[in-house]
């Protein structure tokens, strides 16, 4: 059907250069989650809207088949003082869109509506597909995918959609960020007195810096810890009595976030207080059908640094989308009108024919 293809394309092109065009900050996406929910009404795909997030099933659902969620985010981070364009203009250079969110994650978002309407105008399809356009994802809101997903039926594989140049993300690193304290007493800076605890938090930052965790994953590498900010003192002649630090730790899929919380406890001194523990990493097997259906179209594989929500996803997921990581949350960020073709035309490939 490779008219409904392009027509599906050019339309979804549109809806991302609406959406660039319209303000969608982390928790501010109201006015986003508008057009998506539009846009899947005018095609008759009956969505659903919680919050911010907006999605829709192939209809009729059979609990008896499995389910596949398409899933990518709406929200975007807010823009930098060294953009040249306006990030909110989407401006189309022959090939070239530029805008806020173009490429992370409004290409892979569109990309996978327009696969989604694709499949949803077919009969006895092999599975059930959701589409979920979400909120919050670039600061891992309560009210994005984790809010939405008890609300779903149960789902066997999620497809998510992030700039991997279509690649198979089949490992992604997860995050806990560490609060951490280190206790002392105050004193007169002129005298031998006070407990200083600066000097108690060396050791324990020192130890973030070298310590390195036994088990290493092929894909993902080390788990990476590095302190990023450090607070103590109120004056330049009181000895400090508490030394204030944090520590950004991406954890491999060897892993849980609890696990190495719990490591690190037994191991430095300062009191050790965790964000949160929900945002784990995750693997999916490389013999596992939709793996080897991307290999089988020339999908590389490969392991991602970088956090999406499919930290928060308790089923098999993979990551993949058009567009480029790399240029995610730059100045004059952009997407190619051809990776969006080239994206939904590599999902729909990977979706004819998979069993699961």
């Amino acid at each position: 059907m490779p008219e409904l293809i392009e027509r599906l394309t050019e339309e979804a092109i549109q809806l991302l250069i609406q959406l660039i065009q319209t303000p969608s900050f982390s928790r501010e996406e109201d006015q986003t989650a508008d057009l998506i929910f539009r846009f899947l009404a005018f095609h008759g795909a009956q969505p659903q809207r919680d919050k911010n997030n907006v999605w829709a099933a192939t209809r009729p659902f059979n609990a008896g088949k499995p389910t596949i969620l398409l899933n990518s985010h709406h929200d975007t981070v807010k823009p930098g003082s060294t953009w040249t364009y306006d990030p909110c203009g989407a401006v189309v250079e022959g090939d070239k869109l530029t805008g806020l969110g173009s490429n992370d994650a409004g290409a892979s978002a569109v990309s996978l509506l327009a696969t989604f309407l694709y499949f949803h105008q077919q009969a006895n399809l092999p599975f059930n597909l959701i589409c979920a356009i979400t909120a919050e994802e670039e600061v891992s809101g309560a009210n994005g995918i984790r809010a939405m997903l008890p609300l779903l039926p149960p789902i066997d594989l999620g497809i998510v959609g992030e700039p991997t140049q279509m690649d198979l993300a089949i490992a992604e690193k997860g995050l806990v960020v560490l609060d951490c304290v280190a206790h002392g007493r105050t004193g007169h800076a002129a005298r031998e007195e006070g407990e200083n605890a600066l000097y108690k938090a060396l050791p324990d930052i020192q130890w973030f810096q070298q310590y390195q965790f036994p088990q290493v994953s092929e894909l993902l590498g080390a788990v990476k810890t590095t302190v990023t900010q450090i607070q103590a003192g109120s004056q330049h002649n009181v000895v400090p009595d508490a030394c204030r630090f944090v520590v950004d730790v991406r954890t491999n899929e060897l892993y849980s976030n609890e696990e190495v919380v719990q490591l690190v406890r037994q191991h430095v001194a300062a009191d050790v207080t965790p964000r949160s523990t929900h945002l784990n990493s995750s693997r999916i097997a490389l013999t596992h059908p939709v793996v080897q259906r991307g290999l089988a179209l020339g999908c590389r594989t490969f392991g991602s640094a970088t956090l999406s929500d499919q930290s928060m996803m308790p089923f098999d997921t993979v990551k993949v989308g058009p567009g480029d990581s790399a240029r995610s949350h730059t100045p004059d960020e952009y997407i190619l009108l051809s990776e969006i073709r080239a994206g939904i035309r590599g999902y729909v490939a990977l979706l004819h024919g998979l069993a699961l």
